[in-house]
């Protein structure tokens, strides 16, 4: 019997694949799987090898964690914010990380004032 954690990741595979705007049978094609078994894998008829569940992070953009759990963030990052900076050059990602760390000092410094440490 398939358990409820099945029955959810096929379904957030199923979610993920759509917003990426992947049919069933492309997604299938680019895990090397036949369209039936990422059919039975989505609706929980069937587990995905540890080989398969890592091309489907791969080609689904997402962490383990969100197939497994569904958490929607990285290290509590939006998942929609962390899509985008992977498309960045690594001269973009060091311009990210110059503006996060004035935000965090921003933040940091009325932290401090608010709560007098």
């Amino acid at each position: 019997m398939i358990n409820q954690y099945y029955i959810d990741m096929g379904q957030r595979i199923k979610l993920r694949r759509k917003e990426l705007k992947i049919s069933q049978t492309e997604l299938a094609e680019l895990i090397d799987v036949s369209n039936n078994h990422m059919s039975n894998i989505e609706n929980a008829k069937t587990k995905p090898s540890m080989d398969n569940f890592i091309k489907l992070c791969e080609v689904l953009k997402v962490t383990p964690d969100y197939l497994l759990l569904g958490s929607i963030h990285i290290n509590n990052i939006p998942l929609e914010i962390y899509d985008k900076l992977r498309l960045c050059s690594k001269d973009d990602l060091k311009l990210a990380n110059s503006i996060i760390e004035l935000l965090v000092k921003r933040n940091h410094s009325q932290w401090n004032s608010n709560n007098f440490i």
